[in-house]
């Protein structure tokens, strides 16, 4: 297989580059190769997608890009700038919404503007309100998280991951737990929010549709070591359809190129 390009193609800066990143853990003293010298460019306002089967390293690189897991070797640069730890300007929103259960809402929203020193309390009231809108939940405001179906408590989430004004905003299949309306939904509501803020966004999925869906450009990674396969651009406008025949035809290539990279690894094994 031909080495993919690492690089969004057109005139867009590079907003993180990913040059040459191992890791590697040792769980029952059993050395597991979680990633092997991983290049990527993700540019400035795009939408990219990590797809590939279980154990192939997907969530252990966006930690590394969020600063919660130091690489073996090889670095992650943000804005040229090297990422040693944790920063506001990139934020995660995990699986499970993470919201703090003794708070409504708005108070969820609120909790995190407090990583903005910068604002005024105000200021903070305003932007909780216009991310509550943005999201679709202005009359819920004040209700609490038991009191939230699984697809509102993900909107609540991406408020509060949006109000900070982050420059990265990294997901971890924050919708693989929800029913299969309430995701057509989201990707409708994540579409028409990335086109208003154009916040780069990097996804992680087991949803080959999905990826197709939403990304820019779909990351295929191979397990055993963690490497990238192949990079699908899909070209398509936007905002797409999940259901559309022409989303189809590029979901079933990267599928195909998906069952490859399980094959290989069997025979690895």
């Amino acid at each position: 297989m031909a080495s993919p390009s690492t690089s969004f193609p057109g005139e867009h800066p590079a907003k993180l580059v990913i040059n040459d990143v191992s890791k590697s853990f040792t769980p029952s003293r059993v050395l597991v190769q979680a990633l092997d010298n991983v290049s990527l460019t993700v540019a400035e306002g795009e939408f990219l997608c990590l797809i590939g089967p279980s154990g192939c390293g997907k969530s252990t690189l966006l930690d590394i890009i969020a600063g919660l897991t130091r690489p073996d070797s090889g670095r992650v640069l943000a804005d040229g700038k090297l990422v040693e730890g944790p920063g506001r300007q990139r934020l995660v929103m995990f699986q499970e919404s993470a919201l703090f259960p003794w708070l409504d809402a708005y108070g969820n929203v609120m909790f995190g503007l407090k990583l903005r020193p910068d604002l005024t309390n105000r200021e903070r009231h305003k932007i909780a309100d216009y991310y509550l809108e943005l999201v679709g939940l202005e009359k819920f405001k004040h209700a609490h998280v038991h009191e939230l179906s699984g697809g509102m408590k993900q909107r609540v989430a991406l408020a509060r991951a949006l109000a900070p004004d982050p420059q990265v905003l990294l997901m971890d299949e924050p919708f693989a737990a929800l029913d299969a309306l309430t995701r057509d939904q989201l990707y409708d509501d994540i579409q028409r929010i990335w086109m208003e803020s154009r916040k780069t966004i990097v996804f992680v999925t087991h949803n080959v549709r999905e990826a197709a869906c939403l990304g820019d450009r779909v990351v295929l990674m191979s397990p055993s070591p963690g490497r990238i396969a192949e990079i699908f651009e899909v070209p398509l406008p936007r905002p797409r359809d999940i259901n559309s025949p022409d989303l189809a035809g590029y979901a079933y290539r990267i599928a195909a190129a998906l069952k490859g990279t399980l094959v290989e690894g069997a025979v690895s094994e």
